[in-house]
């Protein structure tokens, strides 16, 4: 997800309750939900001191009028309020197992429990010994540049054949730190969606099961489960990849940050091309997709917390893990994952090793490249379905092989250089985790640091 698009419209968006202006007044509640969100959730999520992720993640986000947005953290209520120069007020609550809600309209349902199933042991990730190479690619990964924008990374982990061969942290974060996804988020939606494939309940092709496209003479009933993955919907959503002048005004921002019932909102939206023709990433294509993992759930979000930890995070072991919900139990499956750098690797490690954990294939066969498949139409940046993918011709492919990442590789990408790296001609899984406000998100450094692992694991010894 990219929101440095909200910097040139904040001071505009600020005047917005004066002005009376609908559209502009929707643009400062996206800039006060994006912070009393993502603070709430740094702070009773993750245990991160709310300054300095109000300094380094969130403030570059609101650019030149970051001082007009105040915030308050509520310790003992675990609560984060909001306001753009008084303006706009949003206020962000912690609800435990689902993690951090931004209050919108009618009080949602009681926070679930954390649900405890039974279940297989996930194996254990053995370590390695690191060796100096890959100390010194850590090094690299952590060092400073000169000049701002600063990378600081957070969080390297480097799995070698299901090894941890590498492993750092920057000062107040650790193995047990939950760290945000960002659009990795858009990865897991995708993994538990091939769960329910797996499972025989949904397929990626066909009319995908939304209730409002049902009926066959609904031009958006030809829209698939592969068109939402693929954001080739043809759905008029917006975009989420590139910053503009007007994307605060985006309807995904919108619906992200401003609606209380996301899904909703974003099935709403017309077509704007035929399904299957026109390339378009925006996160509201996602929030489709986790409406439907609710529904296929059960219905709720106890139902929806209890298939995603049943079926797929205590299965891997990700013990850090929160997906936050909305208001209606619906995943915000395009953004909002928190979980460890561990747990962000055995992600990738079960994508490594093409669905099966612990001897037993939890995703379909063959799902692993069918997600790195790419995608007609994104080949500036290289998207297959629900992955970023170095498959497939164009510049964004060309540029990451050029930079050291291989071409056989994909990957789950997030906002501030959010990295999950699956390399299967490697053996090899890099996650990469840090708050780099920059366009490229630090992609060079992370693509050279994916090249000089793989030089270090193929040295002899």
């Amino acid at each position: 997800m990219n929101i440095q698009h909200l910097r040139p419209l904040l001071l505009i968006a600020a005047a917005a309750p004066l002005a009376g202006c609908g559209a502009l007044s929707g643009a400062a509640h996206v800039a006060t939900g994006l912070t009393s969100h993502q603070l709430c959730s740094a702070t009773f999520v993750s245990g991160l001191d709310p300054q300095v992720i109000r300094r380094e993640a969130i403030d570059p986000d609101l650019g030149p009028a970051h001082f007009l947005v105040r915030h308050k953290v509520d310790r003992t209520n675990q609560a984060v309020t909001s306001s753009l120069a008084g303006f706009a007020p949003s206020r962000a609550v912690h609800r435990g197992a689902a993690g951090c809600l931004v209050l919108r309209g009618a009080a949602p349902p009681p926070a679930p429990a954390r649900p405890v199933i039974p279940g297989p042991v996930p194996p254990a990730l053995e370590t390695a010994a690191t060796s100096p190479a890959i100390e010194a690619a850590l090094d690299r990964a952590f060092a400073e540049p000169a000049r701002p924008a600063l990378r600081q990374t957070k969080a390297v982990v480097i799995l070698h054949r299901g090894r941890i061969v590498g492993e750092r942290y920057a000062a107040g974060y650790g193995v047990d730190t939950p760290i945000t996804g960002w659009s990795m988020t858009k990865s897991v939606t995708n993994a538990l969606l091939g769960v329910l494939v797996a499972q025989g309940k949904v397929s990626v092709q066909g009319p995908a099961p939304v209730a409002a496209w049902a009926a066959p003479s609904d031009p958006r009933h030809a829209i698939s489960i592969d068109n939402l993955l693929r954001m080739n919907s043809g759905l008029a959503l917006g975009q989420s990849l590139t910053a503009s002048p007007w994307s605060a005004f985006d309807p995904s921002a919108r619906i992200l940050f401003a609606e209380r019932d996301k899904a909703r909102a974003a099935v709403a939206a017309p077509l704007k091309a035929a399904p299957g023709t026109d390339w378009s990433y925006a996160d509201a294509s996602t929030l489709i997709l986790s409406r439907i993992l609710r529904d296929q759930a059960g219905g709720d979000q106890d139902a929806l917390l209890a298939f995603a930890h049943r079926d797929l995070f205590d299965r891997l072991g990700l013990k850090h893990a929160t997906l936050e919900l909305d208001a209606t139990g619906t995943p915000l499956g395009s953004t909002h994952m928190w979980a460890s750098a561990r747990d962000w690797a055995r992600l990738g490690q079960l994508y490594l090793d093409d669905g099966q954990v612990g001897g037993q294939q939890i995703l379909p066969k063959g799902w692993a490249d069918y997600s790195a498949r790419p995608t007609p139409g994104s080949e500036a940046v290289g998207y297959g379905a629900g992955f970023w993918t170095n498959r497939g011709p164009g510049e964004g492919s060309r540029r990451r092989i050029a930079w050291g990442m291989p071409a056989d590789a994909f990957m789950a990408r997030g906002h501030h250089g959010q990295y999950v790296i699956v390399v299967p001609s490697a053996g090899l899984v890099v996650v990469r985790l840090g708050t780099t406000p920059t366009p490229t998100s630090d992609m060079e450094t992370v693509a050279r640091l994916v090249g000089e692992v793989i030089t270090a694991t193929r040295a002899p010894g």
